[in-house]
């Protein structure tokens, strides 16, 4: 969720809000850091330690998509922000500022997905998403 706060945010004030919202939330995100990675970190080992040794099925889908979402969000999406705050701050809504913020978007929308197919898997391997038999229709007259 606290992804997809930042990638909405950043999306909604790129199209519809003045310079000045925009570096407000530019200057924003990184803070939201400071709660976004001991959270991912806490759900990454506990996935690992809840896995034990188990490779197969569900959790080696999930564990294969984790080092994809730690990479880009250490490599791309981080610095990505940094950067962009930095650029905010100063008031530099320049073509660099907006391909990082295209690169930033898509970095973002890709982890987002990751991390929903992680989450729909972890549903399904908790039995939250099984198929429920339809009602069957009632033999009873309809007075």
């Amino acid at each position: 969720m606290t992804i997809a706060t930042f990638w909405l945010s950043t999306a909604l004030t790129e199209l519809f809000a003045p310079h000045e919202t925009i570096a407000l939330v530019k200057i924003a995100i990184p803070w939201g850091f400071l709660l976004l990675v001991p959270m991912l970190a806490a759900t990454g080992g506990s996935g690992f330690f809840l896995a034990k040794e188990r490779r197969a099925g569900l959790i080696g889908a999930k564990i294969k998509r984790m080092p994809f979402i730690a990479s880009n969000g250490i490599l791309v999406l981080i610095p990505a922000a940094l950067f962009l705050a930095s650029k905010a701050k100063a008031a530099e809504f320049d073509t660099t500022f907006y391909a990082v913020q295209m690169l930033e978007l898509v970095a973002g929308l890709t982890n987002i997905v990751l991390l929903g197919l992680n989450m729909r898997d972890g549903f399904k391997m908790k039995g939250r998403f099984r198929v429920r038999q339809p009602d069957r229709l009632s033999t009873k007259p309809i007075l």
